[in-house]
């Protein structure tokens, strides 16, 4: 019972994540992509980036790295989410798709979330980077399952 409510628990904490990550407005959502996009350039060139640099990297990283963000995110609440399933039946095609679903409605509810927020848009091309991302997270946990399944014979 207590590992059910631990798993349900860490389904909602990332559904909490991702939902405040969309509560920002897009100025500020904007401003972490940047900070991300600059603060792991200069760890890597070790040195402090001129304005211009800021702006070249900026421009070239941005969507890459949103993107990303996207799958990242998607791709663990998948595995969180199928995980959770798991509990109560076995994977199969039907928990499969079931996880899928879910994850899928949750990018539907965020991007509707984000149509409300200053400065955001709610896309449809996220919601289908998110249903991929998740799809891929389900496939790497069916793997990782039918791996240890055979091992444990």
């Amino acid at each position: 019972m207590l590992k059910k409510i631990i798993k349900l628990s860490l389904v909602i904490v990332w559904m909490f994540l991702i939902f405040s990550f969309s509560s920002d407005t897009g100025k500020a959502s904007t401003k972490k992509s940047d900070g991300v996009i600059i603060s792991t350039v200069q760890f890597f060139k070790g040195r402090e980036l001129t304005a211009k640099e800021k702006e070249k990297y900026i421009n070239f990283l941005v969507v890459p790295v949103r993107k990303g963000a996207h799958f990242l995110v998607y791709f663990i609440l998948a595995i969180l989410i199928i995980s959770f399933l798991n509990e109560f039946m076995d994977i199969n095609k039907k928990c499969l798709f079931l996880a899928l679903f879910l994850a899928f409605l949750y990018a539907c509810s965020d991007e509707i979330h984000q149509l409300m927020v200053a400065g955001r848009s709610g896309q449809v091309s996220d919601v289908l980077l998110d249903t991929f991302s998740a799809g891929c997270g389900i496939i790497c946990y069916r793997l990782f399952y039918k791996k240890r399944r055979e091992k444990s014979k």
